[in-house]
């Protein structure tokens, strides 16, 4: 399996051998519709594979990815690392930095990160979105809390130092990752999945939807992030592809830490017969998304019309 470089909240990595079976193996086109850190498409059957979402900065950086020769962007990568004096234990271990493993590399790298995310911010919100910017970026994320990405309201990047480094383990998913997206026929498009062209597509291709989770309380739900209007539009969108024999697999969660997903159980009960809900076994205890319940299962599916 190809992981994502990205430690991108709601990734499905760990769910790709329970996913992938049930998808059709003679696919022309692979829509990843809300593709996030990319790592269904990466996996996915296609000849030809589109991923889109409506964050421009993660379809910036993967184009920039995308764009630039392998042995530049891991030239870049080290060479910002050098040039905020951040650690780098695959090379010279814990001593160097008086850190340890259990206590992590937070306080030795606070003052590099901070002034790197101040210098990116300064860049990034001037306009100069460019290649450097990107790596910036890519950096910031590696050395960030969780290896998340979030921005504020100002188009900041605000997330506090973390606790490791840029190890080898994140070098060879990040050359994996662009090993895939250089040699294969892919694209990163930018926008609302309303605002998607599925005009082109025909029954030989297949749509696969990963929105956020309506019940849940992922950081991606925070300030309006997705609603009812939005999941009811999501499904209205699949009832016409079904409609025009295109293939979908939906993943979603029906129950929740005592929620039920009214609108999507609605949907499936209006489609039975159709739709299938085929159940998946999950544990996402680990986590940072969670609640302080970290016990309660969800129920989450992947949901195909085929």
């Amino acid at each position: 399996m190809i992981r994502s470089p990205l430690n991108y909240t709601g990734g499905k990595h760990k769910l790709l051998p329970q996913i992938l079976p049930f998808f059709p193996r003679d696919v022309g086109l692979f829509v990843d519709l809300f593709c996030g850190g990319c790592n269904v498409g990466l996996n996915a059957p296609g000849m030809r594979t589109v991923y889109n979402d409506k964050d421009a900065n993660l379809m910036g950086l993967y184009n920039t990815f995308k764009a630039m020769d392998k042995s530049d962007v891991l030239k870049g990568v080290y060479e910002i690392i050098e040039a905020y004096g951040l650690s780098l234990v695959s090379r010279h271990g814990y001593a160097r930095y008086g850190c340890n493993s259990s206590r992590g590399l937070s306080a030795y790298n606070k003052k590099g990160f901070f002034e790197l995310r101040n210098d990116f911010n300064r860049k990034y919100t001037n306009g100069e979105k460019d290649a450097a910017a990107y790596l910036m970026l890519y950096v910031l994320i590696v050395y960030s809390f969780n290896n998340q990405i979030r921005f504020n309201a100002k188009g900041e990047f605000n997330l506090p130092v973390g606790k490791r480094d840029f190890n080898k383990s994140m070098e060879q998913k990040l050359l994996a990752f662009l090993e895939t997206i250089q040699t294969r026929d892919c694209v990163f498009t930018c926008g609302d999945f309303r605002a998607f062209d599925f005009s082109s597509l025909s029954p030989h291709d297949f749509v696969y939807a990963d929105p956020p989770y309506l019940i849940t309380c992922a950081t991606y739900n925070e300030k309006g992030g997705w609603d009812e209007t939005a999941e009811r539009d999501l499904l209205s969108l699949l009832d016409r592809l079904h409609q025009k024999k295109i293939r979908f697999a939906l993943s979603n969660v029906l129950r929740s830490k005592g929620k039920e997903n009214d609108i999507l159980l609605d949907w499936l009960r209006q489609n039975a017969g159709r739709y299938t809900a085929i159940p998946l076994i999950c544990s996402y205890a680990n986590s940072n998304y969670q609640t302080k319940d970290r016990t309660s299962a969800s129920e989450e599916v992947l949901i195909v019309n085929y």
